[in-house]
């Protein structure tokens, strides 16, 4: 029997990226590790978020965990600004992995909607 978070289409999507956000840190040059280490940690912030929301009873508690994981979405996708700027990946790269951060980004703005109070 699965958990909550396994059913959700957004976690298998995060999980996805996390596993991008790591191949793109180990393809970045020495003098990157900052930004190796906020890309994996954001990313692995929207799994765990995700997960931990799925996990909980109240709408609102689930809501505000969604809630952090869209934010540490967005987080990834700055950072990935941040290293096209500075030039350890190029534009084209950062664009193509910033997509899958705009599908989950939508699809949990579609479950704070569902668990949120009106």
């Amino acid at each position: 029997m699965p958990f909550d978070h396994e059913k959700l289409e957004v976690y298998a999507v995060a999980l996805d990226f996390l596993g991008h956000a790591n191949r793109i840190a180990n393809t970045m040059p020495r003098g990157s590790g900052y930004l190796t280490d906020q890309v994996r940690r954001a990313a692995l912030s929207v799994v765990l978020n995700i997960a931990e929301g799925a996990g909980r009873f109240s709408g609102d508690d689930k809501a505000a965990f969604y809630t952090r994981a869209r934010g540490s979405a967005t987080e990834c996708a700055a950072v990935l600004d941040v290293c096209a700027r500075l030039e350890p990946i190029s534009v084209e790269n950062a664009r193509e992995h910033k997509q899958p951060l705009e599908r989950i980004a939508q699809m949990l703005t579609r479950l704070i909607r569902v668990h949120q109070r009106t």
